[in-house]
């Protein structure tokens, strides 16, 4: 089995997604983790984006990457700039990946502004991580 590690700042919305999404399209072909520079607890938007399509990540925890050290990954992908800048080298093979998803926790305006953005991101990291998916298993 893969072991595949998502990368972001705050592990808070965009890894959280990609988590789900990944987990999901490679059907049980991937152990799938996700991890931030630093951890801002999950999102509850982004909780809520995933639940629409019919993918809970309520249960999710926002980790530091740190805690990973003792695990080799196949796969490594960022999917911020910031994280890919910033992320402690690790000591292993994994194939590395990266994708600059905007941050949906930034958007500013109506509550129903900001959804609409988190569900845009959300709609962007499905149809990367199916990509990823098909590609590399």
């Amino acid at each position: 089995m893969k072991r595949i590690l998502v990368l972001c700042t705050g592990n808070s919305c965009r890894s959280q997604i990609a988590e789900g999404y990944l987990t999901l399209f490679a059907k049980g072909k991937a152990e799938v983790y996700s991890a931030g520079i630093e951890t801002h607890g999950v999102n509850p938007k982004a909780i809520a984006t995933m639940k629409e399509d019919g993918i809970d990540i309520s249960h999710h925890t926002s980790n530091n990457v740190e805690e990973y050290h003792d695990i080799s990954f196949d796969f490594v992908i960022t999917v911020c700039d910031h994280a890919k800048e910033v992320c402690p080298v690790f000591p292993s093979t994994a194939k590395k990946f990266h994708h600059n998803f905007p941050d949906p926790a930034k958007a500013t305006g109506t509550e129903d502004e900001m959804i609409e953005e988190f569900r845009k991101v959300r709609d962007q990291i499905k149809e990367y991580c199916d990509r990823f998916v098909k590609e590399n298993f």
